[in-house]
């Protein structure tokens, strides 16, 4: 199993600190900030940061019959002889969702390093009850220089990154805390393995990665994943069990990976072209990109009984295929283009993703636009402005699901088309504490064509050290 272990941890943080010196996290480099802006002390350093979130959510209470009449392990709620599709968690609730450690070694422009640690994890957590709670979210190390999207290179110049990273296509400025339906199917999730890069003059560039690949695995496109074939369930003594967390509506999705698995490696390669102003401040980058593996025949997911690749797709608990949706290859394969576009406080991403699951297509759109505004100073704390900053933003994504379900699926939900709209802003409280105030909504079509939604209030508490 890939589990970047405790003892792990501590080598790497050890071998920081006696490389080089401890030194508070500044904060973050904005995305495009041009490379001659950025922190190039002439001496090796180690930032370190921590960040908590604390959250209000409100999730509509939702429930959508199951076409499944097989259900003697999955186990119904009570007095229901068919299953349900179920919001999670219901209601509204305060909560704790993430404690994270970040620690960044730079010795050069061309050697860094780069670690990411989640402690709670309480909306990346799949199964939400039984998932993993601690995890390494990211760790890897780079040699040579890559620059940042919408930004003119220096120069020609080459990168290797090694380790648990977010793909290239992944939008990592996100101005919101919820996901798009685009970025949680297809790119939330981070991969292992290695990514090489190389800036060819100014305005173009490519990007390859050969990984283990993310294996596909199903959860809520709201903030909580779901509960789906977790212990509480299957092995409880009550027929009929109705545990606190539920299934979730599901859609389909790249999950954490699991085990580094030599059988079934990722190719990914990419093709971009970019050009900004002098300062940074204007620019714009487009990137076409693919990505292919094998899927595997099975597979687990830790908490869960459900298989992952052809074996959740194959219908759970089913070795003879009964339930089964129509696969016809063991191919995943994604194809897709990005927009990054900024100017001035404003800025765009765009992103569109061609599917082929094992035979399953399935297509998708996303964009976000977001406008930062300099409030103006009337109260201080600290020597700081209080109220520095206002950002409105709003996210559009669609995701086509042009294949049938089959006539008894635990998971009808996988074929449904979707549409998501998140509208909210972030506002810049006090140094590094921010509140992000958000309304999901979460439209999806049955297979009857009716209409359902599936909504959701969410507010962010950030504060960060």
């Amino acid at each position: 199993m890939l589990r970047m272990t405790r003892r792990w941890c501590s080598l790497l943080l050890a071998a920081l600190c006696m490389t080089i010196p401890l030194r508070a996290q500044e904060q973050p480099t904005v995305p495009n900030t041009p490379p001659e802006q950025a922190d190039t002390a002439g001496k090796p350093q180690l930032k370190w940061g921590l960040e908590a979130k604390m959250n209000y959510r409100r999730s509509e209470d939702n429930r959508f019959q199951v076409p499944f009449d097989d259900f003697d392990l999955l186990k119904l709620p009570p007095g229901q002889t068919k299953g349900f599709e179920e919001t999670v968690n219901a209601g509204a609730h305060i909560e704790l969702s993430d404690v994270s450690l970040f620690l960044d070694g730079i010795w050069s422009e061309s050697l860094k390093a780069h670690l990411k640690v989640d402690f709670i994890s309480l909306y990346e957590r799949n199964p939400t009850s039984t998932g993993t709670q601690t995890n390494v979210d990211e760790a890897w190390v780079q040699l040579g220089r890559e620059t940042g999207h919408a930004l003119l290179a220096p120069r020609s110049s080459l990168y290797v990154r090694i380790g648990k990273m977010g793909k290239f296509e992944r939008q990592n400025d996100r101005h919101l805390e919820s996901y798009g339906l685009v970025s949680t199917a297809f790119n939330r999730i981070e991969d292992v393995g290695v990514e090489i890069g190389a800036d060819l003059g100014r305005h173009l560039y490519v990007k390859g990665s050969y990984t283990a690949g993310n294996p596909v695995f199903m959860r809520d496109p709201n903030a909580l994943a779901g509960d789906n074939g977790t212990p509480e369930v299957l092995a409880s003594p009550i027929p009929h069990p109705n545990p606190k967390l539920k299934t979730g509506i599901v859609i389909l999705y790249d999950a954490r990976v699991q085990d580094i698995d030599q059988k079934h490696p990722q190719t990914g390669l990419a093709l971009g072209w970019r050009t900004a102003d002098s300062e940074g401040r204007n620019g714009i980058d487009l990137m076409a990109w693919g990505r292919e593996r094998k899927m595997a025949t099975g597979g687990t997911i830790q908490g869960s009984a459900y298989g992952t690749d052809l074996d959740l797709l194959n219908g759970p608990f089913d070795p003879d295929n009964k339930f089964s949706y129509a696969i016809k290859n063991d191919r995943k394969r994604e194809a897709g283009g990005n927009l990054w576009l900024y100017f001035g406080g404003f800025s765009f991403f765009g992103q569109y993703v061609d599917q082929d699951l094992a035979g399953l297509p399935r297509t998708g759109i996303e964009g976000e636009a977001a406008w930062s505004f300099d409030l103006p100073l009337v109260w201080s704390l600290g020597g700081q402005q209080l109220f520095s900053t206002i950002t409105p933003a709003m996210r559009y994504s669609k995701l086509d699901n042009k294949f049938q379900k089959p006539a008894q699926t635990p998971s009808p939900s996988f074929s449904w088309d979707w549409e998501k709209i998140d509208a909210g802003l972030r506002l810049g409280i006090v140094g590094a504490t921010d509140l992000t105030v958000e309304y999901a909504k979460n439209d999806f079509i049955l297979a009857n064509g009716a209409h359902r939604n599936n909504n959701e209030y969410l507010a962010t508490f950030r504060w960060r050290m």
